[in-house]
């Protein structure tokens, strides 16, 4: 049975993929569903949306089934600060963000609150954090079921200190897909905050198109759905404007 991604507010982008954009910051969230697991993409700024990405899981999974694994691309509020609405599920990020997440606590808090978010959601979300417990050195495939194999891929630095990538190879028909994380944005110029790694971004954009090659769909952090030519594209401004290769 097809899942009714249309139904439950969600773009899909391939016969187990789908992704929604996320309000007031525009963050994508993914979803990847296997015959006996699911793992989603991205948490949410604040508990209330990581509640309502888990529900809306829920929709398209049908007969009971939940949310069983948590990909965060990189530590930023508006990915992360919905993690401990997902309890019981098993969280991943790129190795060394659990040190960034427990000891920034605070700034996460502050910088939601700069964005825009209330004081009292980001102090609860920032309370309750949930730090990844599993930690991506490389790559690390996940077996979903039914032959579905996603492969995280830890390609950073660039945008942040821990950039983590995820790869849903083409099945069923489809074509694959690479959740980018902020390394790759549609809707605007890509963000380089005091975390970021400048001389590194363009070489984690070169390991991005390795993993996913031309004919790949590329899903940026925030924005629509790209491909390969973007990001070579976003490569080659990011190369200029850092003043490296």
């Amino acid at each position: 049975m097809t899942p009714a991604w249309e139904a439950a507010g969600w773009e899909r982008l391939a016969p187990r993929v789908g992704r929604c954009r996320l309000p007031v910051w525009d963050c994508t969230a993914g979803l990847v569903v296997g015959d006996d697991a699911a793992l989603m993409i991205e948490a949410g700024a604040h508990l209330a949306e990581g509640a309502a990405l888990r529900t809306r899981a829920r929709q398209i999974l049908g007969d009971g089934r939940r949310v069983t694994h948590l990909a965060l691309t990189h530590p930023h509020f508006d990915h992360v600060l919905g993690a401990a609405a997902f309890a019981g599920v098993e969280v991943y990020g790129a190795v060394g963000i659990d040190t960034v997440l427990a000891k920034g606590r605070d700034e996460l808090r502050a910088d939601a609150v700069r964005h825009g978010l209330a004081a009292d959601a980001a102090a609860e979300a920032a309370d309750l954090l949930v730090s990844p417990h599993h930690l991506v050195c490389g790559e690390w495939t996940l077996d979903l079921g039914g032959g579905l194999q996603v492969l995280l891929a830890n390609v950073g630095p660039g945008h942040s200190g821990h950039d983590l990538a995820v790869l849903v190879p083409g099945t069923d028909g489809g074509r694959e897909v690479v959740f980018c994380g902020d390394l790759v944005e549609e809707s605007g110029e890509p963000q380089a905050g005091p975390d970021a790694v400048p001389k590194h971004w363009p070489a984690a954009l070169d390991r991005l198109l390795d993993l996913g090659g031309e004919d790949a769909l590329y899903v940026p952090g925030h924005g629509a759905t790209v491909d390969a030519a973007f990001v070579r594209a976003q490569r080659a401004t990011l190369a200029a404007r850092f003043g490296v290769s």
